[in-house]
């Protein structure tokens, strides 16, 4: 039911549900500022206090909307707030995956840091879509030619992020495949070894699992745009606070009880040699052609093609230090200073 003539919403928004997920998304935001600062991983997992954050924010507005449902510019800004936040979560993947693919190289299918850039680089061109789409909708002398053309344009943007982040679990899938056929994920004989292989283990089955939840508010995000305004999903409130709300929450709990760094190491120069259970400091991934290739090819097919040797510096492990006993300086090991991602 309308709560107004002037009201921007189909039903009456509720008074209560933005604060019992204002409360909540404040607490799990706490925390995780305070683990960044005890992992000293903001440079990794920044991401999750900040999509905290715009969750906050979203619902303040959100809060205060419901109080005045027919003031324009603070719907405007509630709706872009929670909409927005959950790819920040999904970056969050991108940048962890690509610490996974750093500490086992000689598995990783990509330059580990190519996973942020090309996903976040797909990201940033549905994004374009995005704001082009919105943009035209919004306009004030929008003709109903621009009106459809704009609603064709959030369509197509978000059934790409869709596609994207499928694409993502994907490589992870690819990825862990390489693990189970090495044996890196499957259980030891001794202790040391199983313990590698259950970090493995952990970190992945929690990327899958936010990579399924992110994906179900995907989902209904696409459903909701296709259905339109008059769509039972944009008729009613609850699929808001179950999809955008709840499922989101959820992700960032998870997170917080198994924080990515509990099971990574800061530095991206140290990696699991292939017993599986020694961590060495190697010299990091060095990836020698132009920045602009990498962005185009990061699977380096054009080197497959013309099979030019790569520098495996995971062939030459003896080389390098042991993790705990050799290393240089200071903060090469687990919750040392963060290198960039």
């Amino acid at each position: 039911m309308v709560c107004c003539d002037s009201s921007l919403y189909p039903y009456s928004p509720s008074k209560v549900a933005p604060i019992i997920l204002l409360v909540v998304f404040l607490a799990s935001t706490a925390h995780h500022i305070y683990l960044n600062i005890r992992y000293k991983s903001w440079r990794i997992t920044a991401t999750l206090p900040w999509g905290g954050l715009l969750f906050i924010v979203g619902f303040v507005m959100r809060e205060i909307s419901a109080f005045k449902p027919n003031h324009l510019p603070i719907f405007i800004a509630s709706t872009c707030l929670l909409l927005v936040a959950p790819p920040v979560y999904a970056v969050t993947n991108y940048i962890v995956l690509g610490r996974v693919l750093y500490y086992v190289p000689y598995l990783s299918p990509i330059h580990p840091g190519r996973v942020i850039s090309t996903f976040l680089g797909l990201d940033a061109v549905i994004g374009a879509i995005t704001a082009n789409g919105g943009a035209r909708i919004a306009s004030p002398d929008a003709s109903p030619s621009d009106i459809s053309i704009g609603k064709a344009f959030l369509r197509a943007s978000i059934i790409l992020q869709l596609i994207s982040f499928f694409l993502f679990v994907a490589l992870e899938g690819f990825f862990h495949r390489r693990c189970i056929r090495t044996g890196l994920t499957t259980d030891k004989p001794t202790p040391e070894a199983n313990k590698q292989s259950k970090k493995l283990r952990s970190i992945l089955y929690l990327m899958y699992t936010s990579s399924v939840i992110i994906s179900c508010r995907h989902v209904f995000r696409v459903v909701e745009v296709f259905q339109g305004p008059e769509g039972y999903l944009a008729a009613h409130e609850w699929p808001l606070y179950v999809f955008d709300g709840a499922f989101m929450f959820a992700n960032m709990l998870m997170m917080n009880i198994w924080h990515p760094m509990r099971y990574l190491p800061n530095d991206n120069k140290i990696y699991l040699s292939k017993d599986g259970v020694t961590e060495r400091c190697g010299p990091g991934w060095v990836d020698k052609r132009a920045f602009i290739l990498t962005l185009v090819d990061p699977f380096d097919v054009a080197g497959l093609l013309m099979r030019k040797d790569k520098d495996k510096f995971w062939d030459h492990e003896d080389e390098h230090p042991i993790v705990g006993q050799e290393m240089i300086g200071a903060g090469k090991g687990v919750g040392g200073n963060a290198s960039a991602a």
